[in-house]
């Protein structure tokens, strides 16, 4: 599977479940952070995930499931932030543990990545 839209360097806002579908499918690694408005942690964690889509080669999301609540049964979205990642159009990891920083997401990247590490910047990979 090769992407077949160029790596947006900030994160891209989706809406609806068919929305980050279709993400998923132009990218051959995405990240979608889902996050509740008035949220203090994903509040603290949109720099975060801004931080990833600038420094990697990694196409990241936010999807705020209260406009489409299927996304919560679909995803198995039991806290937020909640962070999903897809590979190839796969769910592969997800990271539901609260704030986390930049150091931690890559980690997190890393070790579910396998041949796609080269979107990491050298120093995590």
């Amino acid at each position: 599977m090769t992407a077949s839209v160029e790596t947006p360097t900030k994160p891209v806002e989706l809406d609806t479940g068919a929305d980050i579908d279709a993400f998923v499918a132009e990218h051959d690694v995405a990240l979608v952070d889902v996050y509740r408005t008035g949220c203090a942690l994903c509040d603290a964690i949109e720099p975060i995930v801004g931080a990833v889509a600038k420094a990697s080669d990694v196409a990241v999301a936010t999807c705020n499931p209260q406009t489409d609540l299927d996304i919560v049964d679909e995803y198995d979205i039991r806290s937020v932030p909640t962070l999903l990642l897809f590979v190839d159009g796969e769910l592969v990891g997800r990271l539901a543990e609260g704030f986390q920083g930049v150091d931690a997401v890559f980690d997190f990247l890393a070790d579910h990545l396998d041949e796609h590490r080269d979107v990491l910047p050298t120093e995590y990979r």
